[in-house]
């Protein structure tokens, strides 16, 4: 059986997380790895509806990601997680739920600044939150934590995706996950 893992990629809304996570997808399964990618927003409509954007509710959202996660991950799929999770403590129970079980799982921060997010605006939820028609941005009207020792920062305004996806598989790779 594979070895399974958990690459949760955090970060703020247009920081490049599934554009990232897509391409290191692509690359797992050229080399034959069973790949699940479990993106936020389909979660959201999927497993989590219903759920609105109050703290109570985020972590709600993101345990439900960190626990089908976990689940693959055991069972020998690199599930890839691009989320934006934006409280440490949410990070850090899915975290703790994976240690528990023995079940590896790697952090990357794409540590993108807001303004460069706010340019991509792939959803155009800043402009919606400038325009006055949206409240609650993480990042900008509403926290973010960002991961105090991630296991790799991406700096992606700096960096191709290509490029962003090889630093992931790098990791991977060293620690015997790819």
């Amino acid at each position: 059986m594979t070895t399974g893992a958990t690459v949760w990629l955090t970060g703020l809304p247009s920081a490049g997380k599934t554009t990232i996570a897509h391409e290191l997808a692509g690359r797992l399964r050229e080399e034959g790895r069973r790949v699940e990618l479990l993106d936020g927003d389909e979660i959201r409509e999927f497993l989590s509806r219903g759920l609105g954007f109050s703290r109570e509710d985020r972590h709600t959202n993101v345990q439900r990601i960190g626990f089908v996660a976990e689940l693959l991950a055991r069972n020998g799929v690199t599930a890839l997680v691009p989320v934006i999770a934006p409280y440490a403590d949410s990070r850090d129970t899915v975290r703790e739920r994976h240690e528990a079980n023995g079940t590896a799982y790697v952090e990357v921060h794409v540590a993108t600044p807001v303004e460069v997010c706010s340019v991509r605006d792939v959803k155009g939820l800043y402009a919606k939150q400038a325009a006055g028609e949206l409240t609650g941005l993480t990042g900008v009207d509403d926290p973010y934590e960002e991961p105090v020792k991630p296991d790799l920062r991406i700096e992606s305004q700096d960096q191709t995706v290509q490029e962003s996806a090889a630093a992931v598989h790098a990791l991977l790779t060293e620690r015997g996950l790819a």
